[in-house]
């Protein structure tokens, strides 16, 4: 393999870890509605467990409130029971195929539970790029044992791989440092 190919193929799976992360950051509130934060939640329906947004349409009419209309009457009681059990603390109310979600004002108690689970999040995917640092060097090492390339090349490939990882774990504290900021503004 290439070196220029290891190198890029490293980059895109350490991209994707951020991804994740923002994903992931996306999902939790910080006391605003967004639709965002409905995401994550799946439903039982037709026999499977399907995403929300394939069985109902998200939108946020007002700050406070995300609205939730099911195309299919049969599952909004699926679609209320799985958003209540979804573990984000919210509230929905029924009215036939409209569900409405109040968003409630964060104390500072939850704020601070919040900002502890995007530390969690963040750290994973800071495990994410050292697991894909490792696979790197492991290619580099099996690449030089076959005389594929050169000690040098070998030292040099790994510190670009070095560099690679840590400008994505520098990117990866950037978003929490944004994220933990935005959990805890009142």
């Amino acid at each position: 393999m290439p070196q220029e190919d290891l190198l890029k193929d490293l980059r895109r799976r350490m991209d994707g870890a951020v991804d994740v992360l923002r994903k992931e950051f996306g999902g939790l509130r910080t006391g605003r509605a967004s639709t965002s934060l409905l995401e994550p939640i799946t439903v039982s329906a037709y026999g499977n467990t399907v995403p929300l947004n394939q069985v109902a349409s998200i939108n946020v009419p007002e700050p406070r409130m995300i609205s939730v209309q099911v195309w299919d009457r049969g599952l909004a009681k699926a679609v209320d029971k799985a958003i209540r059990e979804s573990g984000l603390g919210l509230n929905p109310q029924t009215e036939g195929q409209v569900i409405r979600v109040p968003i409630p004002e964060l104390n500072e108690e939850r704020r601070r539970e919040l900002t502890r689970v995007a530390a969690k999040y963040a750290e994973q995917a800071r495990v994410s790029v050292r697991n894909v640092r490792r696979d790197g060097i492991e290619v580099l090492r099996r690449l030089e044992k076959d005389s594929d390339i050169s000690q040098d090349e070998h030292r040099k490939l790994q510190s670009d791989v070095q560099h690679l990882t840590d400008d994505h774990i520098k990117r990866i504290d950037e978003t929490l440092a944004q994220k933990d900021k935005e959990i805890l503004q009142v």
